[in-house]
């Protein structure tokens, strides 16, 4: 039987969200069932993708930015009110400008990203790279604050500031996109208007071989997947901290908050250096699905490390527990046998 008092709990935290971030992340996914029937329905391709495509990846990735977002306000006890301003901005300024864009040019059947090949393209495209700096700007504000928060969960609230640090730092990732490529460079020197500018694979030209859905490039390095894995950092850390605090239900080893709270250290430890070997492997021109030797060997002492440390935790918080005295044993101070 449904407990009255806990449906009301439950439905009072979910009102505390932030309302605008909210609503965002619902039109997110208005526009991602929408562009999924594009996919269907409109046979038009941009770089041989549907035209759809883009818009779809950007609602789900966008929808779950608002909605985590909407989540880490709602645990806000300090500065309440300024941490909905800086929510509302991320709204108005970052998330709405950029899919709008996105999705016109979709429309449009031309490419948001990197065009220059007329002068409305061109704004288009400055007009998302201003809205990714304020949306930058804003979610390390915002994350400023959380740092200061009061912290009942310990473990959560080192969680929420770790994920929206490394989540910064994949956003960052995406300036490195918008950087000519050399033979842009050398075109550009040369005096030449160039209907293309960035990119965002490395050693190869954008739209060659693919993955299926991610689109991202299987013969060449794809800064995108370093961007992706970042940027996504903000729900994978707290999911890590809620998943510890279940677990603590069942073993008594992670009962101590303390014991949580190294644990999502270590996982965003771990989760921030697999993003800057991601990143390291795209410069290099190495798609995702061809790591050589030496990215393997980055992979394999990045997860001994993370290993090593989790076990070193675990064991410390082991030796750490209070032995209970077995039966038949005298305890200190007692005069009858447990």
């Amino acid at each position: 039987m449904i407990d009255p008092s806990s449906v009301r709990g439950r439905w009072q935290a979910v009102s505390s969200w932030h309302g605008p971030l909210s609503l965002c992340a619902a039109a997110m996914a208005v526009l991602a069932v929408v562009s999924g029937f594009g996919l269907l329905a409109d046979g038009r391709t941009v770089m041989g993708e549907g035209v759809w495509l883009k818009p779809f990846k950007f609602a789900v990735s966008f929808g779950l930015y608002a909605i985590t977002l909407a989540w880490m306000i709602g645990q806000v006890r300090r500065w309440r009110r300024t941490s909905w301003w800086l929510g509302t901005v991320i709204v108005a300024g970052f998330v709405v400008p950029e899919i709008s864009v996105i999705t016109v040019q979709a429309a449009r059947g031309v490419r948001s990203h990197f065009n220059f090949a007329t002068a409305l393209d061109e704004t288009m495209f400055m007009v998302m790279g201003g809205a990714a700096y304020l949306g930058w700007l804003m979610t390390f504000a915002l994350g400023v604050f959380l740092v200061w928060q009061r912290r009942v969960d310990r473990a959560m609230g080192w969680a929420i500031p770790l994920g929206l640090v490394i989540s910064l730092a994949g956003m960052s990732v995406g300036y490195l996109m918008t950087a000519p490529t050399p033979d842009q460079a050398q075109q550009l020197a040369g005096g030449f208007d160039l209907a293309t500018i960035g990119a965002h694979s490395v050693g190869g030209r954008d739209g060659g071989a693919r993955m299926a859905v991610t689109g991202w490039e299987t013969g060449a390095g794809d800064l995108r997947v370093a961007h992706f894995f970042g940027l996504h950092a903000m729900q994978v850390i707290p999911l890590v901290a809620m998943g510890l605090r279940l677990l603590s239900r069942r073993f008594a080893l992670l009962a101590g908050d303390g014991v949580r709270t190294v644990l999502v250290c270590v996982a965003a430890l771990g989760y921030g250096g697999l993003g800057a070997v991601l990143l390291w492997q795209a410069q290099r021109g190495q798609a995702l699905v061809s790591p050589d030797a030496p990215t393997l060997a980055a992979v394999a002492i990045l997860a001994a490390a993370v290993v090593a440390m989790t076990g070193a935790v675990l064991g410390i918080a082991a030796a750490r527990r209070p032995r209970t005295p077995a039966r038949g044993t005298w305890t200190a101070g007692s005069t009858a046998r447990v």
